[in-house]
C-alpha cells in the first residue's frame, strides 16, 4: 500500500515551537489536533492544515468532508503559482486517495489535479520532488506502471536530495525499494527499505515507522522477518491500528497443507 509524502516543519532543533508542536502531533497520528493549531488566515498555513487532512484521510480512511472543506480555503486563498500548484497537488492526491482505498473513483480528477500542478509548480522548486512522488504513485498504484513510476520517483529523490527534505527521501526510498522488491532485487531492496526505516526513526516519525518496520521484513529472510513484522504490529497497535491499511501487511500468510 502507497501512501503519501508532505515536506515537514519542526523536525530539527531550533525551529518554529508551533511547527515543532504541529509536526510532534502529526508524526503520532493526531493530524485534526495538529490542523487545529494552524488558524486558515494565509495561504501557506491553510494549505499545511489542508495536506495534514488529506494525509489523515490516507492513513485513517476517515475525515474526507473536513479534508475536502479545508482543500477548498487552501484554494480560494491561493494566489501565486507556487500556491495554486501546491493546492492543486493536495487535490490530487485526496482524489488519489479516495480512489485507492475504494471509497470513489476519482482517478481522472488525481491526474487532471497534478497536471495542473505540474504546470505551475516550476521545475526545480521545493514542491516540485513531492509532485514527481505523488505523480509516481500515480502510475504504480492506477496506472500500473512501473517504469513511469520508477522513474517519477528518481526524480522526486534528486529533488528530496537537492531540497534536504528527509521526510521525502524516507518515502523515495521505501517506494523504490518496493519496486526493486518485485523486481527481486533483494540487496537493493532491503538497503532502501533500511535507509526509509533510518530516516523516519530519526525524525521520530512514528507513524511512518510501523510500515516502514513491515516492508523491510518482506524483504528479508526468518528470524529477521518474524522480528521486524511484530515490532511492527506493536507501534500499529500502539497507535490504534494507524495506518489501517497497515493490517493486511501484517498478517501473517494462511498455513497451506
Amino acid at each position: 500500500m502507497a501512501h503519501t509524502a508532505m515536506s515537514g516543519h519542526g523536525t530539527t532543533a531550533g525551529d518554529d515551537p508551533l511547527q515543532t508542536a504541529v509536526w510532534r502531533l502529526r508524526s503520532r497520528a493526531c493530524w485534526a489536533d495538529a490542523a487545529a493549531l494552524l488558524e486558515p488566515r494565509t495561504a501557506g498555513a491553510s494549505l499545511q492544515r489542508a495536506a495534514l487532512l488529506v494525509e489523515r484521510c490516507l492513513y485513517t480512511e476517515q475525515g474526507w468532508e473536513e479534508a475536502e472543506d479545508a482543500l477548498r480555503t487552501a484554494e480560494a486563498q491561493a494566489r501565486s503559482d507556487d500556491e495554486r500548484g501546491a493546492a492543486a497537488c493536495e487535490r490530487g492526491q485526496l482524489a488519489y486517495a479516495a480512489t485507492l482505498l475504494g471509497v470513489r473513483d476519482r482517478a481522472d480528477e488525481a491526474r487532471a489535479a497534478l497536471g495542473r500542478a505540474a504546470a505551475l509548480i516550476a521545475p526545480g522548486a521545493s514542491g516540485r520532488a513531492l509532485l514527481d512522488f505523488r505523480r509516481g504513485l500515480l502510475a504504480e498504484n492506477l496506472a500500473r506502471s512501473p517504469q513511469a513510476a520508477r522513474a517519477a520517483y528518481r526524480r522526486a529523490h534528486a529533488g528530496a536530495t537537492a531540497h534536504n527534505d528527509p521526510l521525502l527521501l524516507s518515502f523515495t526510498w521505501r517506494h523504490l525499494a518496493g519496486l526493486a522488491l518485485r523486481d527481486g532485487e533483494l540487496a537493493e531492496a532491503r538497503h532502501g527499505f533500511g535507509e526509509s526505516l533510518r530516516i523516519r526513526e530519526e525524525l521520530g516519525y512514528l507513524v511512518g515507522t510501523a510500515p516502514a518496520l513491515a516492508s523491510l521484513a518482506d524483504a528479508e529472510t526468518e528470524p529477521e522477518a518474524s522480528r521486524l513484522r511484530a515490532e511492527a504490529g506493536r507501534l500499529f497497535r500502539l497507535l490504534g491500528g494507524v495506518p489501517t491499511w497497515l493490517a493486511r501487511q501484517l498478517t501473517p500468510p494462511a498455513a497451506t497443507a
